[in-house]
């Protein structure tokens, strides 16, 4: 489809295609895209005890889910830090997968594995059985619906449903990583082009109003925009979620888990650090690993930073130390030698209408 490739993470990915990133992102905010992200990775926990594994070596609290539900959440180290963060899906009381990043696919199988200590599970790594593809936008549901006989208005936001997309068995999920209402549809691997072409058929892809197949750089766009971190910038395993503002899926009360002292000590002592978003506010764009000054002095450095195509403003993360972390708060970003002017600002940047 003349997409541009590009490496990913050892995979060949799609980074835009010919109608170009901002049009992919606006197209997003006010109709729909289609990402093909079948690059993620699923590992499948079956077993008496998959929910208490998985509880303690994820942040957040598996039990609260029940079938057909989705939940965010990390895997910890025994410092706080992060490894991933990812989905878990509750497809029974004894039957989760988990949904992580690619480029960490390895790297958590290792861990996960590793850190499976008797319980009564069965692991497998099944990430080239599936394809994923992201529906998303305002009319992702009204195109999706041509396809399937499953009632999605009633598929809440993160909850899920087994059923037939143009005929194949598969996962819709109410779920996505652009601050809009979608779907992400799991299917076996070998018929992610025949869904492909077929959604992009439902939505008219080609009219002014329909659905426009999107890469990599829209992806990140509208993630940022969103407030939503990205694994490798905003998270890794030099930051506890507490420094990440991701405190609401780190359930300390839940019981023992990987990581929970740290990050419970690190809760009483308040952190030093925080990530903040930020708009800048003279000429310039702010980007990935420029540093951040105040009075000449480096105080962070920038974990993501982009234009925002519907926003219409240049914006980005960055961890700054907590006296600085406060709405309103003059910073500057050194963009190639010149010091750039921005203002620390709530997150996200953006929030679709209800």
């Amino acid at each position: 489809m003349g997409g541009r490739m590009v490496d990913f993470g050892g995979w060949d990915m799609p980074v835009q295609y010919p109608a170009g990133t901002i049009e992919e992102h606006l197209r997003t905010r006010t109709h729909a895209g289609l990402f093909d992200v079948s690059h993620m990775g699923e590992i499948d926990v079956r077993g008496t005890d998959a929910v208490a594994f998985v509880n303690r070596i994820t942040s957040n609290d598996v039990r609260k889910l029940v079938d057909g539900q989705a939940h965010y959440t990390a895997l910890t180290t025994p410092q706080g830090t992060v490894i991933d963060d990812l989905l878990v899906y509750r497809l029974a009381a004894d039957h989760l997968l988990l949904v992580v990043n690619a480029s960490t696919t390895d790297k958590d199988w290792e861990w996960i594995t590793s850190n499976h200590s008797g319980e009564s599970v069965e692991l497998n790594n099944v990430s080239s059985d599936y394809c994923q593809l992201a529906l998303q936008g305002p009319d992702a549901q009204s195109i999706l619906q041509k396809l399937t006989d499953v009632p999605l208005a009633e598929i809440k936001y993160y909850h899920f449903t087994p059923g037939r997309v143009d005929g194949v068995e598969g996962i819709i999920s109410r779920t996505g990583y652009t601050g809009e209402d979608g779907f992400e549809v799991y299917a076996p691997a070998d018929r992610s082009e025949q869904l492909w072409n077929k959604i992009l058929d439902a939505g008219q892809t080609g009219s002014p109003t329909g659905v426009i197949p999107c890469g990599l750089a829209a992806r990140n766009t509208l993630r940022l925009e969103a407030g939503m971190a990205l694994y490798g910038n905003e998270l890794d395993e030099t930051t506890t979620l507490l420094e990440a503002n991701l405190g609401w899926i780190c359930k300390l009360d839940k019981g023992d888990f990987i990581g929970r002292e740290p990050l419970a000590r690190q809760k009483e002592e308040g952190v030093k650090r925080k990530l903040s978003g930020f708009e800048v506010t003279e000429r310039g764009i702010a980007r990935d690993h420029q540093n951040v000054m105040i009075e000449g002095q480096q105080v962070g450095v920038v974990t993501s930073g982009s234009p925002a195509p519907f926003l219409k403003k240049n914006i980005g993360f960055a961890y700054l130390p907590v006296e600085y972390a406060n709405s309103g708060q003059e910073i500057q970003i050194d963009v190639r030698g010149k010091l750039v002017g921005a203002r620390v600002v709530k997150v996200p940047f953006y929030k679709r209408p209800k």
